[in-house]
């Protein structure tokens, strides 16, 4: 697929106080979850309340901010804090778990095919709404999806309300359902510091019609601990202009290490996709069929044409362990 803008344009300078993530928050130092919210050491999770599915009017959706505005607010809290050391990576075994097929066929978009487990999702954080991507990721409990840390956790603060998933979103409508999500996990490296490499979240879906996520719409499979410089294809709904977050949008490229801030051990792709593409799944090779290994994360300048993610090592899978399996 041909690059079609990238979610780094959500606005960043070459340094790390200017940075900010593209969706909702990046960040400080992150409020520690509620006590017997922690599901392991350097996990943090929080339950959330169900039946926010009907909150989310088509109306709404088209509202919700693109969380880039929440980056900016983490930008200011982070000025003058480097980022905190993080694990060593490339030092993990490298983990490949499989994915499925929808149950449905995709449905024809004039802008890009929808994929069905690939969709926005849309929260509320400090009383405001927002908007992510997001995408169904294999895992025991057919119920999982993969977003940016940033997009269900301030890091530092709280965790998200009214967090519902809406695959092969188009034009306001739902295809295939809003889910909503009954737990959030995050690394409490992102909770805790809102440190960029470990910007990565994980949502837990409530059943819907009697049914899970995965068996609706299908999973990706993901991979952990690959190596670095591979070729990716990224997708996710661009909100902010000159985009209007009702359709999918991709982009491709080889990935290049972030020469700004290389302690965030973060990978670049080409793209320019803007606020509301941020936890965009990015997968290896040329399609969304490929294994997941990183999400939308930052860019840097209010035109930037480089989009960051995380690297998937070992203190990311731990959190998707924990998530897949509950």
């Amino acid at each position: 697929m041909t690059i079609t803008r990238t979610l780094a344009t959500s606005l960043m300078s070459l340094s790390t106080a200017a940075l900010f993530a593209f969706s909702s928050a990046g960040g400080a130092t992150a409020a520690p979850s509620a006590p017997g919210n922690d599901a392991a050491p350097g996990i943090s999770s929080n339950r959330t309340e169900g039946g926010s599915a009907d909150y989310w009017t088509p109306e709404r959706m088209r509202a919700a901010v693109p969380g880039d505005v929440l980056a900016k607010k983490a930008l200011q809290r982070q000025k003058g804090n480097a980022a905190p050391a993080g694990e060593a990576v490339g030092k993990g075994t490298e983990t490949k778990i499989k994915g499925s097929d929808p149950a449905v066929q995709p449905l024809a978009n004039a802008s890009e095919n929808p994929v069905p487990h690939i969709g926005k999702v849309f929260f509320t954080l400090g009383g405001t709404d927002y908007v992510c991507s997001a995408n169904s990721v294999a895992s025991t409990n057919r119920s999982t999806v993969s977003t940016a840390g940033h997009c269900l956790n301030e890091g530092p603060g709280a965790f998200a309300t009214r967090f519902t998933f809406v695959p092969a979103y188009l034009n306001g409508a739902a295809p295939y359902g809003k889910w909503t999500a009954k737990a959030l996990y995050a690394p409490t490296e992102w909770s805790s510091s809102g440190n960029m490499q470990y910007d990565t979240g994980f949502a837990v879906m409530s059943p819907l019609n009697g049914r899970n996520l995965a068996d609706v719409v299908g999973a990706s499979g993901v991979r952990f601990n690959a190596a670095r410089g591979l070729s990716y294809k990224a997708f996710g709904y661009p909100a902010a202009p000159p985009f209007n977050g009702e359709s999918l949008k991709s982009c491709s490229g080889t990935a290049t290490n972030d020469p700004y801030n290389p302690q965030f051990n973060t990978q670049g792709i080409p793209c320019n996709m803007t606020g509301g593409s941020s936890g965009g799944p990015w997968f290896i090779g040329t399609s969304s069929g490929g294994y997941q290994n990183s999400v939308n994360s930052y860019g840097y300048g209010s035109n930037s044409t480089t989009m960051y993610g995380p690297y998937w090592g070992s203190v990311i899978q731990s959190v998707y362990n924990a998530a897949a399996a509950s």
